[in-house]
C-alpha cells in the first residue's frame, strides 16, 4: 500500500492531528491564564458568606 501524502503509515491524517493539537493547546492555555488570576482563598470565603446567607433566608421563609 503506497503511502498518501500527508498520512502516517497507519493511515492517520498527519495536518488534522496537529491542527487537533493546536485546538487542545489553545484550551489549556485559555483555562490556566484564568485560574492563575483566581484567588482561592477569596473564592472560599465567598462561598462561606453564600452559604451564611442562604441559611438566614431558609430561617425567615419558615
Amino acid at each position: 500500500m503506497a503511502k498518501q501524502p500527508n498520512q502516517s503509515q497507519a493511515g492517520t491524517n498527519i495536518q488534522q492531528v496537529r491542527q487537533q493539537n493546536a485546538q487542545s493547546a489553545k484550551g489549556q492555555q485559555y483555562g490556566t491564564e484564568f485560574a492563575s488570576e483566581t484567588n482561592a482563598q477569596e473564592v472560599r470565603q465567598q462561598n462561606q458568606q453564600a452559604e451564611a446567607r442562604k441559611g438566614q433566608n431558609s430561617g425567615q421563609q419558615n
